[in-house]
C-alpha cells in the first residue's frame, strides 16, 4: 500500500480560485530555502475574463489591529512577490514542474495552473510574541502567506469573495553537527579579601531540541572571605524586536533556586537539570514562540540563526537562549551579586526526509478564506479528507 501525501486545499468563497499546496512548512537550510510550489485551480465561468494572480508575502506585525492610528497600520511588508498564473504567460505543457505539481495537474485537469516562488536569502523565520489568555487580536509576529485572487491587474484591490489566503511557515532545523559544548567562568575579587571567588558553568552540548532537559554543571570555588548564598540557575529567553522598535524581552522560562550555600574557604560542584517548556510559561507576556498554524499547538521560539551579511533589522525578531547562574556573596561589609551565563541553541531536529515517490493524495480542505490572528490563526476548520 502506497503512503498517503496530504495536500492542503483552500477555495475562495465564490469558488473562482483554489490553492493546493503539498506542505505548509518550508525549511531554511541556511545555504538554500525550500521553494513554494503549488497549483491554482480556476473556474473560468466565475473569473469572468479576469486575470488570476498568486502572491507570496512576508509581513512583520507590531501591535493589534485596533492599534492602527490615523490609517497607519503597525505592520510592514518585508517581502512581496506576485505572479500571474491565468491566463498563463507561458505554455503550461512546456514549463518545468515539480513532482508534486505534475501529480496535481494530472488530477485536477485543464483548469489547473502551477506557481513557483523562491524565498530571498535574507528573510526571517516565522515567529510571534505569545499572547496571554486575556489578549485579543493580532500581536507582534513575522507571518508568511500565499494568496490567490482574481483582478483586472495585480495592483487592483482584490475582493474577499474572489480571493483565498493560506498561511505558511518558514522554519529552520538544528544543524547536523553541533559545535563544542559551551562554557564560561568569572572571577570576583572583594575588598577586605585576599583571595577571589571563582564561578564557572558548562553544558554537555551546544544544541538542544525542544523538550530536552538541559544539564548545567556549576562549579563554585570560594576562596574569598564572603559566603555565597541564594544560588539560582535559570534558563532565559532573550527576544530583540529589531524592526520598528528596539524592544528587548528577557524572560525566565525554567529555574532552579537552591537553598545551598558555599561558605568562605569551601567549594561546590553540582549539576542542575532544567527543562524549558511553553506549557510552563503560557501566562507570560513577551515570550517568543514559533509561528503556528490554526488547530496546531506551538512551542518556544527556535533560536535565530543569523546568516552572514544579513542585516539583523530585516529579521524582525532575533531570539536567543542562555543559562544563567546567580549567587549572592555576603560578608561583614555588604553583599554583591555574582553572575555567569552561557549561551546555547534551542531548535527542532531535522525530520526524516520525505519520499519523492508516487503517493496517494489526501486532500485537507479549508473552506473559508479570511485569516485572522497569529500566523495561520484563521477561523478555517479543517474538514475530514
Amino acid at each position: 500500500m502506497s503512503p498517503k501525501h496530504v495536500i492542503f486545499k483552500k477555495l475562495s468563497r465564490d469558488k473562482s480560485v483554489g490553492v493546493y499546496l503539498g506542505r505548509r512548512d518550508f525549511v531554511d537550510h541556511c545555504d538554500f530555502v525550500d521553494p513554494v510550489d503549488g497549483v491554482v485551480l480556476i473556474d473560468p465561468e466565475q473569473t469572468k475574463g479576469k486575470k488570476v494572480y498568486v502572491m507570496l508575502s512576508c509581513t512583520f506585525r507590531y501591535g493589534r489591529d485596533d492599534m492602527d492610528v490615523l490609517g497607519v497600520a503597525f505592520r510592514r511588508d518585508i517581502f512581496l512577490c506576485t505572479r500571474q498564473v491565468y491566463p498563463p504567460l507561458q505554455d503550461v505543457e512546456r514549463s518545468i514542474h515539480t513532482k508534486l505539481q505534475e501529480r496535481l495537474l494530472r488530477k485536477l485537469g485543464i483548469n489547473a495552473y502551477p506557481f513557483f516562488f523562491e524565498f530571498p536569502d535574507n528573510l526571517p523565520c516565522s515567529v510571534a510574541l505569545h499572547p496571554t489568555p486575556t489578549d485579543v487580536g493580532k500581536h507582534c509576529a513575522v507571518e508568511f502567506e500565499v494568496k490567490a485572487f482574481c483582478a483586472d491587474n495585480q495592483d487592483e484591490k482584490a475582493q474577499k469573495r474572489s480571493s483565498v489566503r493560506l498561511a505558511i511557515r518558514k522554519v529552520q532545523y538544528a544543524p547536523d553537527q553541533g559545535g563544542p559544548a559551551p562554557s564560561n567562568e568569572t572571577t570576583c575579587e572583594f575588598m577586605m579579601s585576599d583571595k577571589p571567588l571563582h564561578m564557572s558553568i558548562s553544558l554537555d552540548k551546544d544544541t538542544y531540541y525542544h523538550g530536552d532537559t538541559i544539564h548545567a554543571n556549576v562549579v563554585i570555588d570560594n576562596s574569598s572571605s564572603k559566603d555565597v548564598k541564594n544560588i539560582t540557575v535559570s534558563v532565559e529567553q532573550i527576544t530583540n524586536v529589531v524592526l520598528y522598535s528596539n524592544d528587548k524581552y528577557v524572560r525566565t522560562i525554567a529555574c532552579d533556586e537552591s537553598s545551598e550555600s558555599v561558605p568562605s574557604g569551601t567549594s561546590m560542584k553540582k549539576v542542575y537539570s532544567l527543562r524549558p517548556l511553553l506549557d510552563s510559561n503560557r501566562e507570560k507576556r513577551g515570550l517568543a514562540v514559533d509561528g503556528k498554524l490554526k488547530h496546531e499547538d506551538t512551542n518556544l521560539a527556535s533560536s535565530t540563526i543569523v546568516k552572514a551579511e544579513v542585516l539583523k533589522e530585516v529579521l524582525g525578531m532575533v531570539v536567543s537562549y542562555r543559562v544563567v547562574v546567580k549567587g549572592t556573596a555576603a560578608g561583614m561589609i555588604g553583599s554583591s551579586e555574582v553572575t555567569v551565563d552561557v549561551p546555547f541553541i534551542l531548535m527542532h531536529p531535522k525530520p526524516d526526509a520525505e519520499s519523492d515517490g508516487d503517493t496517494d493524495m489526501v486532500f485537507e480542505e479549508f473552506k473559508r478564506s479570511c485569516l485572522r490572528g497569529l500566523i495561520g490563526d484563521d477561523d478555517d476548520s479543517p474538514a475530514e479528507p
